[in-house]
């Protein structure tokens, strides 16, 4: 027995010694490889986006796409952490414009109102690939990809008047800063807030440093004011005696007086129950700024 033992222990103490260097052989082998691809994953770029920019609200009820549009355009930095999952930050400017006379609504078209808003935004998304994608990398042409963030943004509704833009938020159109304001409990509405966008869109490699991108978001905020419309028509003798002829002009242009009455004071101007979406669509390229896959490829080898 004394024998046996003696024989067989050092045999198994070496058989396992040589398991446990071959195990993590195995395991470092494999760690540095999955750092190596996570390496060769990862790349950055920056990019420039020209569009356009369109809203939802009073003057555009539940219609996307609609409205006059003018171009937009905007630059952005992406790190693309692994094949499915980057970080875009942006910065987008466009503006959203409507008339109550491109509306088929008669009401709306007597209400007669129009407004226009150049945004400004800074924003960060995720974008979450559904197919691999590399930038740069042959196998890797194609991909749609869904996006969610958090912007800021900032707004200045203007409307037109004897053919000059005027700023409406200082106007206080509504009644805003006014005695009848003050009675309905109507503060003056912010020029920036957060926003949060959400869309979809399509990027494919041209290139070893080179991408091509479309997308598609919308942004939901916390504003009912993008246009400057939101609840009733302001008392028409309180906006002249304390605002002046101007904010009377801009605040009811209607064709009709209802009742053939000059004053609509406590009549509906617009929904104040809904709040106002904008968004923004672009074609973007985006030039690798990291080394290219190829390069990395060939320092993983």
């Amino acid at each position: 027995m004394i024998n046996f033992h003696a024989t067989l222990m050092p045999n198994l103490i070496s058989r396992f010694a040589l398991r446990t260097l071959i195990l993590f052989g195995v395991v470092g082998g494999s760690i540095e490889s999955t750092q190596a691809q996570r390496q060769f994953d990862q790349s950055k770029e920056i990019g420039f986006a020209f569009g356009t920019a369109y809203y939802m609200g009073d003057l555009n009820e539940g219609k996307h796409l609609k409205g006059r549009f003018a171009p937009g355009f905007g630059a952005f930095y992406r790190h693309n952490f692994s094949q499915r999952i980057s970080l875009r930050v942006n910065y987008f400017k466009g503006r959203v414009e409507a008339w109550d006379a491109d509306s088929p609504d008669p009401w709306r078209q007597n209400r007669n109102l129009h407004f226009r808003n150049d945004i400004s935004e800074l924003s960060a998304w995720v974008e979450i690939n559904y197919l691999d994608h590399r930038l740069g990398d042959p196998g890797d042409r194609f991909t749609a990809f869904l996006f969610l963030g958090l912007a800021a943004y900032n707004h200045m509704p203007e409307a037109e008047l004897d053919g000059q833009w005027v700023p409406l938020q200082p106007l206080g159109t509504e009644g805003q800063g006014t005695t009848w304001g003050d009675a309905y409990s109507i503060d003056s509405y912010a020029t920036s807030g957060i926003s949060v966008p959400i869309g979809f869109g399509f990027k494919s490699n041209i290139g070893s440093f080179t991408a091509v991108t479309f997308d598609w978001g919308v942004r939901k905020t916390w504003t009912d004011h993008l246009d400057d419309v939101s609840g009733l028509y302001a008392d028409r003798a309180v906006l002249l005696q304390e605002r002046g002829e101007m904010t009377v002009q801009l605040a009811d242009r209607s064709l009709i007086q209802e009742g053939e009455l000059p004053n609509q004071g406590g009549l509906q101007r617009g929904d104040s129950s809904r709040d106002d979406l904008y968004g923004f669509i672009s074609a973007s390229v985006s030039f690798r700024i990291s080394k290219k896959p190829t390069t990395c490829w060939s320092e993983i080898r």
